[in-house]
């Protein structure tokens, strides 16, 4: 996985496919995140590590839609929406054959049509693919752990991957084509539909009412698309834990198990330094993390830039229950827990809780 915080495409290219329900919706987070934390400045008073786990919250929450989007509600119910609007779209060319409108209102139509057949043409070509390859298989925390065999089932793997590869750029050069295509018809069906005016709406009410709600559809999920993108990232600028609690609610355990993170150590805060408000907000202080459940407690010192948690963004109180990962960052119990469950790294510098043996020495202090 990519662990850059950029977008791997742009806003722009998912909205112009934005007729293609929620598969496509415009899913740059990251890019939303880098953006407020920007905007914000002092503000907000976000820290460097803050900023971190909510660009890796982002780029996994981005990830996880992928898989979402290829799953088989969605493509079904996406192939269901765009063949119906290309039945509807012969129905009423059928029963208007005696219209004869100024524009030729006809030929958006069937270019209109064109697009819905080439979108789902590129849809079940990639979920044929995926099947076929196991990527709809991969769990978001996986981080490709599955081992592969030697000899020639590594090359039989590579080989595959690799003819996958090359239909995956045909389908997406493809699609690509098709969504810059639907901008620049949409942008002449509304010149003909406009310049027409009231003549189409006597000389050809069907066809007339067929663009006008085909353009309309389109705009819509325009505006929906940008208004959820927009909402999703605000919350996981703002409320990640909002996000990582309905994650937790509504998905399966696919990161670390109950036991596997029960067995993570457990700590309490103690404050050691002066107790401090500013503007009517805790500040934070520095302290003493203390190693519960243990016959031999271990403390650890805590800074005061370092005491606070960088999911929730609330400082640590007195008695804060805490638990530490082995790459050496910590969080409250309740934010981090509920994030494991969901993927078995840390927030902030992806360290594989479930692989430690792998990853000596890649943790951040």
């Amino acid at each position: 996985m990519d662990t850059s915080p950029l977008l791997g495409y742009s806003m722009a290219d998912d909205l112009l496919r934005s007729r293609r329900l929620v598969r496509h919706a415009p899913p740059p987070l990251r890019g939303a995140a880098r953006l407020l934390r920007r905007a914000s400045g002092r503000r907000m008073r976000l820290r460097e590590p803050s900023f971190r786990v909510r660009e890796n919250a982002a780029e996994e929450l981005e990830e996880r839609q992928s898989y979402w989007a290829y799953s088989k509600p969605v493509i079904v119910l996406d192939l269901l929406w765009n063949l119906a609007f290309v039945c509807v779209g012969f129905t009423v060319m059928g029963l208007s054959m005696e219209e004869k409108p100024v524009v030729p209102l006809r030929i958006w139509v069937v270019g209109y049509i064109l697009q819905c057949v080439v979108h789902v043409a590129c849809v079940v070509v990639e979920y044929r693919r995926r099947r076929e390859v196991g990527f709809g298989e991969v769990g978001w925390g996986s981080g490709g752990s599955g081992s592969l065999g030697s000899g020639s089932d590594v090359e039989d793997y590579g080989s595959e991957q690799g003819m996958a590869d090359d239909e995956t750029s045909v389908t997406k050069h493809l699609e690509s084509a098709n969504t810059m295509f639907s901008f620049i018809w949409w942008v002449i069906g509304f010149y003909w539909v406009t310049d027409g005016g009231q003549t189409l709406l006597c000389d050809s009410p069907h066809l007339y009412w067929l663009c006008v709600t085909f353009l309309a559809f389109d705009m819509l999920f325009v505006v929906i698309c940008v208004a959820v993108a927009c909402l999703v990232g605000i919350a996981v600028c703002c409320c990640l834990p909002c996000i990582i609690a309905i994650l937790y609610a509504v998905t399966d355990q696919e990161g670390a198990t109950e036991e596997e993170i029960d067995r993570l150590p457990k700590f309490k805060f103690r404050r050691t330094g002066n107790f401090e408000k500013l503007n009517g907000e805790a500040q934070a202080s520095e302290g003493l993390m203390t190693e519960c459940n243990t016959h031999a407690p271990t403390e650890h010192v805590i800074s005061q830039d370092d005491a606070e948690c960088c999911i929730c963004l609330s400082v640590y109180d007195n008695g804060a229950e805490l638990r530490g990962l082995p790459c050496h960052h910590h969080f409250h119990c309740s934010c981090i827990d509920k994030w494991l469950y969901i993927n078995a790294t840390c927030p902030l510098c992806k360290f594989n809780i479930l692989k430690p043996s792998n990853q000596i020495g890649t943790g951040v202090v």
